[in-house]
């Protein structure tokens, strides 16, 4: 038991105006909040787990989650999550991904449709990705790091194939 010292009572505490009901269908303007990567339940494969904060035209400050299956014993979902995951990087202005973080801060346009299944309640699913209209995506600036300063005899060797370095 841990006393709270102090007495709440639930008539003076402020109640939530929080909206859990899915939003409309529909495109909506984000910036991804979060990006993790988790193990599926069956613990065969991984996901990225990406939640993304709606900054308009509606429903500014609510949140969508979505997953992308990176691997999974399905090659179909393995598929799935692999074009869905290059669409979002291509919306955000990103050629490469080595760590979810990269994604974090990423804006993009992302398409919503309604998921009803028996028993739950109805949800969203993230259904496509694009850029920003105007072109106004922008990589997070974790993906963009400093290029290290190399000699240019170095780039060019280390970018030769190993049967093409000269030594």
């Amino acid at each position: 038991m841990a006393f709270l010292n102090k007495t709440f009572t639930a008539a003076e505490l402020p109640q939530s105006d929080s909206n859990f009901d899915p939003l409309p269908a529909g495109w909506y303007q984000v910036s991804i909040g979060g990006a993790e990567l988790r193990a599926t339940k069956s613990g065969t494969g991984k996901y990225i787990a990406v939640r993304y904060d709606v900054l308009g035209p509606t429903h500014q400050g609510r949140v969508v989650f979505g997953n992308l299956n990176i691997i999974n014993q399905n090659p179909k979902a393995q598929e799935i999550g692999h074009q869905q995951l290059g669409e979002l990087m291509r919306a955000i202005g990103l050629a490469q991904v080595s760590d979810t973080d990269q994604l974090i801060g990423g804006q993009l346009s992302i398409k919503l449709a309604i998921r009803s299944q028996e028993g739950y309640e109805p949800s969203n699913d993230v259904k496509g990705f694009k850029a920003l209209p105007g072109g106004m995506a922008q990589a997070p600036a974790y993906a963009q790091p400093q290029a290290a300063a190399v000699p240019q005899a170095q780039q060019t060797a280390a970018a030769a194939p190993p049967w093409a370095k000269q030594h």
